[in-house]
């Protein structure tokens, strides 16, 4: 019997040979990058986390600021006082209620005006007008004690944001009323 000769390879089979070797260095090259990474980060890793350390160390060990204990004690009773001034509802209507108007800017007939701006919104006037000065720079409503609750409820129906005990008004000025405003200006 003749020898038999083997088939010549055709062109596709010459090529895959080359394609695989290709293929094997890709991944041999893609994991020896990774390989790289992942030694950079160590690396880098133990130099970054001593100054995240350092830093947290020197946060941890600086001293608190010492706050004075009489600005405490204010704070509190001020959060207190606002707790217990928003839990107090009026208990008196408007309608109820008698006001003194005193004109503390100095215009003419702002009392005067004030006053029947109150009665539209349905309180009593007790009395008109003018304050010891004539300097105020804002609005004040005042309240005799107990009437803390309408004293707010008159100040939010006017859009005035001073709201306080009555403080340097005599009550015969007040001609009986629970409540006083001082316009300014």
């Amino acid at each position: 019997m003749p020898p038999v000769d083997a088939p010549l390879n055709s062109p596709h089979e010459l090529v895959r040979p080359w394609r695989r070797a290709t293929i094997i260095a890709s991944l041999v090259a893609a994991i020896e990058l990774v390989l790289l990474l992942a030694a950079a980060a160590v690396m880098l890793a133990k130099p970054v986390s001593h100054a995240v350390q350092r830093h947290a160390a020197a946060a941890a060990f600086t001293p608190a600021p010492v706050v004075p204990k009489a600005v405490v004690k204010k704070a509190v009773a001020i959060r207190h006082a606002q707790k217990v001034a928003a839990a107090v509802q009026p208990k008196i209507m408007r309608t109820h209620l008698h006001i003194a108007v005193l004109n503390g800017n100095g215009r003419h007939g702002a009392a005067a005006a004030a006053a029947s701006r109150l009665q539209h919104l349905g309180y009593k006037v007790a009395s008109t007008g003018n304050a010891k000065r004539q300097d105020y720079a804002s609005s004040v409503v005042m309240y005799r004690p107990g009437f803390a609750a309408e004293g707010r409820r008159l100040a939010r129906d006017l859009g005035i944001k001073v709201v306080g005990p009555i403080d340097g008004v005599r009550r015969s000025a007040l001609h009986g009323g629970q409540l006083a405003i001082i316009l300014g200006a």
